[in-house]
This record gives C-alpha cells, sequence and structure tokens, in this order.
C-alpha cells in the first residue's frame, strides 16, 4: 500500500496573511474539516509544501494538532500570535493547538515536520501532567541527538507498511514530545501561554461528558456561561461552533477505536452513546464520509467492501 501523502497545511492557504486578529486567522485541520486524522501521524519534509508557497506560511492555527519542527539547516523566521522570532538551525519547535503562527523560510531549508493528534499526546502524556505542560505553550530547544535522532527514523516508519507500524509511530511520537518537553525544561524556552484558557477548559469537560451525550447547555451551565457565549468563544478559539466541536472530539474517538481496537462496530456507538448502531453508522459516514466498516479496512490496507452492506458488517 503506498503511503498517504497529504499537505500540511490546505492547498488554497493565502500567500498574503492579511490581518492577525484572533477571529480572522484561519484555522486549519490537516486533512479539511470534515475529514478525520487518517493516521497515526503525519510527517514529511518542510520542502516538500514550503516551496510550493515561496517559501512562506501564512499565519493559521490547527483546532486539533500540534506540530513539531525539526529545523536541520538554513533559516526560519517564525511568528506565534503576532510576535516574530528568528531562529537558528538546527533548532526543533513545538507549535501546540489553537496557537497562531507562520513561517518565512530561507530557500533550500532543510528540516521535518510532525503533525499528531491532540488526542494522541493527551491520552500518551495524561500520567505526567506537570511533565507535560511545557507542551501548552509554543518552544523551541536547540535540536540535539536525543531528538533528531527519533525523527529521521518516523520518516522511515511513515513510508513503510511493516509490521508493527502504529505502536512504533505512536512510540517515536511520544519520545519526540517527551525530549521535547524536557528540553524546553531545561532551557527555560517557555513563553506565555496565548489560548484562551475558556476554550480550553470546554475541551476538557467535552472530553470528560462527550459519552454522556451532554448538550451544548450542559457544557454552558458548567462553564457558567451561556450556550451563546459558549459558542462565540468557542467559534473564535477554533473555528466551530460549540456542537460541532463536541460533535469532532466524539467522532475523533470514533476513529481512534477503529483504528486502534478490535472492539465492534455495534460496541464503538453504544460506548459513545448511540443506542442504535445503524445511527450510529449513518452518522459516522455523514461525518467521515465512509462507513465505520469501510473506515477500519481503509486503515487495515484492505480493498473496500463496498459491495457488502454495512448491516451485514454491524459487528465487524
Amino acid at each position: 500500500m503506498d503511503p498517504i501523502v497529504k499537505p500540511w497545511y490546505f492547498w488554497n492557504m493565502p500567500d498574503n496573511p492579511g490581518p492577525t486578529a484572533r477571529s480572522t486567522i484561519p484555522a486549519y485541520a490537516l486533512y479539511g474539516e470534515r475529514h478525520a486524522f487518517p493516521d497515526i501521524l503525519h510527517c514529511e519534509r518542510i520542502t516538500d509544501r514550503a516551496v510550493l508557497h515561496d517559501w512562506h506560511i501564512a499565519p493559521h492555527r490547527h483546532p486539533h494538532l500540534h506540530q513539531f519542527f525539526f529545523i536541520q539547516r538554513g533559516a526560519v523566521q517564525i511568528t506565534v500570535d503576532g510576535m516574530t522570532h528568528d531562529l537558528a538551525p538546527p533548532v526543533m519547535i513545538s507549535i501546540p493547538r489553537l496557537t497562531v503562527h507562520g513561517f518565512r523560510f530561507a530557500k533550500g531549508t532543510q528540516g521535518y515536520v510532525l503533525t499528531i493528534p491532540v488526542a494522541e499526546l493527551s491520552d500518551a502524556l495524561a500520567a505526567d501532567a506537570t511533565f507535560a505542560s511545557p507542551l501548552d505553550s509554543w518552544g523551541h530547544c536547540p535540536a540535539t541527538d536525543r531528538i533528531a535522532a527519533p525523527f529521521a527514523q518516523i520518516q522511515t516508519e511513515h513510508r513503510a507498511t511493516q509490521p508493527g507500524r502504529a505502536p512504533i509511530l505512536r512510540a517515536l511520537a511520544l519520545l519526540i514530545a517527551c525530549q521535547m518537553a524536557r528540553e524546553m525544561t531545561e532551557g527555560q524556552q517557555l513563553p506565555t501561554l496565548g489560548q484562551d484558557q475558556r476554550v480550553k477548559a470546554f475541551e476538557t469537560l467535552v472530553r470528560q461528558n462527550y459519552r454522556r451525550r451532554w448538550r451544548v447547555a450542559d457544557y454552558a451551565q458548567a462553564l457558567s456561561m451561556t450556550p451563546t457565549h459558549l459558542n462565540r468563544i468557542c467559534r473564535q478559539g477554533t473555528g466551530l461552533s460549540a456542537s460541532k466541536f463536541v460533535e469532532t472530539i466524539l467522532f475523533q474517538d470514533a476513529c481512534r477505536q477503529l483504528a486502534y481496537t478490535r472492539i465492534t462496530v455495534a460496541e464503538i456507538g453504544y460506548a459513545l452513546g448511540f443506542d442504535d448502531p445503524a445511527y450510529f453508522s449513518r452518522a459516522f459516514q455523514r461525518r467521515i464520509g465512509l462507513s465505520p466498516t469501510q473506515y477500519r479496512r481503509k486503515l487495515d490496507g484492505e480493498p473496500p467492501a463496498d459491495e457488502i452492506p454495512e448491516s451485514a458488517l454491524i459487528s465487524g
């Protein structure tokens, strides 16, 4: 199976960054807001995409993705939340979700960008929240061999289809994240958190309660605000309405369970609060574009069973 190659920014990302007010900053998902992240992570060379934008990436943010940049050689100027910084390679850069960031690379700059769904990192680092806290803020540190070496391994493994690919990629990504957090802590490269804490509080509540099928009004009440106010700050922070934000996290969980477990489609639906497996399958297909069984088969490298109705595979 050929490796999935996708842009790390939308193809129509504007060349001119324009105004930098948060309400006008585009919020990009790696693969489009309607599509779930199709792999454990994504890794590609800086040159694969930067050259298409004349080495200038306009300010933007990712609602559900964390990015690590490894700049090996060349030159890079990064703009974060309106502040510009010149960084000297070799350097590692950590960009958490919702952080407004843009780049100007010198032509020929070499390095890699690693993109990881936030859920992957938050689950893996949940046992040590204090250690993980440096990753809540953008930061940078010298690219030591301890950080650089796993990037080469990820690049090789990401393009391969060998057995054990998923756990190896997950382990390497976690190694990079932990080494980055350690280096940032030791180097005291911890800029001020630029995210709206209310959005983070909302996300925390969603991850704790979405399986209980809380309504937007329930979240608003827990946060001591009106649903209208919650919708407003959610749109400003993520580019999504509160209900779409909840839906995104719910179906991210569905995709992860389909990818990483052998739990049946019906059981996944029940766990996520869907009493009717057929309704869960229809909702999943509307959101993702594939039925749950087709999604699982695609990740397993199997041809889609389009000729088999989903009802016949609902336990698979």
